[in-house]
């Protein structure tokens, strides 16, 4: 790599998100849909060596063309397939049930700063205070008024591996 690019990547570091997208257009003649800043310097870097060092070769174009026409391109699941899950879950309402969670009726206790935290594991949820949450984490930030994972805060982590 030249000087020259070297510079010229240094220099897109201090370019705004506003700025690599102009930088984006200028170099690849169309505008960016993203607005990753991350995803637009590393692009921009790589066109920038391109420049230099050469873009791919015809025979490599061709290839990828091949491989992207082979490609199942399908970027998520289709509809039904949602579908059908949903509907193998309702004959076992357990089945996605995370194996960390104790079993429904079980009482969740937990100490913290002089105030004792006590959560009922319901079927689907829990139930802290008379009010029902869907997660362990949502309980322990209301409890606490701090960003806890659930399971660390209940220390439940550890027994999916040792159960």
């Amino acid at each position: 790599m030249t000087d020259a690019v070297r510079s010229e990547i240094e220099a897109l570091r201090k370019l705004t998100l506003s700025g690599l997208r102009a930088k984006y257009l200028e170099l690849f003649g169309e505008a960016s849909r993203s607005a990753n800043r991350g995803y637009l310097f590393r692009r921009l870097a790589w066109r920038l060596q391109a420049r230099v060092a050469g873009d791919l070769s015809q025979c490599a174009r061709e290839r990828a063309r091949q491989l992207a026409l082979d490609a199942d391109l399908r970027l998520g699941a289709r509809r039904s397939f949602w579908n059908e899950v949903n509907a193998g879950n309702a004959s076992n309402p357990n089945s996605q049930r995370d194996p960390r969670l104790p079993l429904p009726g079980t009482e969740l206790t937990r100490k913290h700063q002089g105030h004792t935290i006590r959560v009922k594991v319901l079927e689907h949820g829990f139930e802290y205070q008379g009010k029902r949450f869907a997660s362990l984490s949502a309980i322990a930030y209301r409890a606490t008024g701090t960003r806890w994972n659930g399971f660390s805060f209940f220390s439940l982590k550890h027994e999916a591996a040792n159960g």
